[in-house]
C-alpha cells in the first residue's frame, strides 16, 4: 500500500511540475481537459489559463494544447485569441462556458449579455498543421423580440441561419436561409481578431459575425 502511494505521489508531483513548466508566469488555471486531438490514441492536455495580462475587456486568455512526447509533456498548439477576455461577457462578465473533447473534435462554448444573450460554440479539428475552426454554432436575441440561430460548417460551407421573431412590429417576419461559403481559414490563432468576419446572407440581408 506504501508503494502504490507513493508512486502516486511521484506521478501527482510530476504532472504538477509539467503544468507550471508550461503555465504562463503569474496565470491561473480555469480548466484542464484530456482527449485524443491528432488520432495517435494518445490523450492531449488542453489547459485554459487567466493570465495576469490586461486586455480591452479583462484579463487575456490563453489556450494551450499539450503533447506527451517522449515522457514530457510540450506544447502543440497555443492561442490568446480563441478565448474571450475575462470580462467580454457585458453584463454578464465572464464569457467563458465549457471545453470539451469528443471523436478528435474541441469544442469551445462561451456567452454573454444582458437582457439581449448571445452564446456560440467553436469546433475545431487538428488538420494541415493547424486547429481549424471547422463548425460554428450560434444563437442570439431577446425573448419577445427574436431569436436566431447560425449553424455552420465550415468544411462544407454550409451556412444554415434561422430567426424566429416575435416582435414583427420591429423586427419583421421570420426569416431562414441556406447559404454556401466557402474558402474562410480560421484557426486557433486568427481567431476572434479585431477585423470581425462579416457575412451577408443575399436573399434575407442578415449579417452573420464569425
Amino acid at each position: 500500500m506504501k508503494k502504490i502511494l507513493f508512486t502516486l505521489s511521484i506521478l501527482t508531483s510530476t504532472f504538477s511540475f509539467a503544468q507550471k513548466e508550461l503555465q504562463p508566469a503569474g496565470s491561473e488555471i480555469i480548466e484542464t481537459v484530456e482527449g485524443d486531438l491528432d488520432g495517435d490514441q494518445i490523450p492531449e492536455r488542453v489547459v485554459i489559463y487567466n493570465t495576469k495580462d490586461e486586455g480591452e475587456l479583462g484579463k487575456i486568455r490563453e489556450i494551450q494544447i499539450q503533447k506527451k512526447s517522449g515522457g514530457t509533456w510540450m506544447v502543440l498548439s497555443k492561442s490568446r485569441n480563441a478565448i474571450l477576455e475575462s470580462a467580454g461577457g457585458g453584463m454578464m462578465g465572464d464569457p467563458y462556458q465549457s471545453t470539451s473533447i469528443s471523436k478528435g473534435i474541441l469544442s469551445i462554448t462561451q456567452a454573454g449579455g444582458s437582457s439581449w444573450k448571445w452564446g456560440y460554440t467553436d469546433k475545431y479539428r487538428f488538420q494541415n498543421g493547424h486547429f481549424e475552426l471547422i463548425g460554428y454554432s450560434s444563437e442570439s436575441g431577446r425573448p419577445g423580440d427574436y431569436w436566431a440561430e447560425v449553424d455552420f460548417n465550415l468544411s462544407t460551407g454550409q451556412l444554415n441561419y434561422k430567426k424566429d421573431v416575435e416582435n414583427t412590429k420591429e423586427y419583421g417576419k421570420s426569416k431562414q436561409e441556406t447559404y454556401i461559403k466557402k474558402g474562410l481559414k480560421i484557426d486557433l490563432q486568427n481567431r476572434n481578431q479585431k477585423d470581425q468576419r462579416k457575412i451577408v446572407l443575399p436573399k434575407t440581408k442578415e449579417e452573420v459575425y464569425l
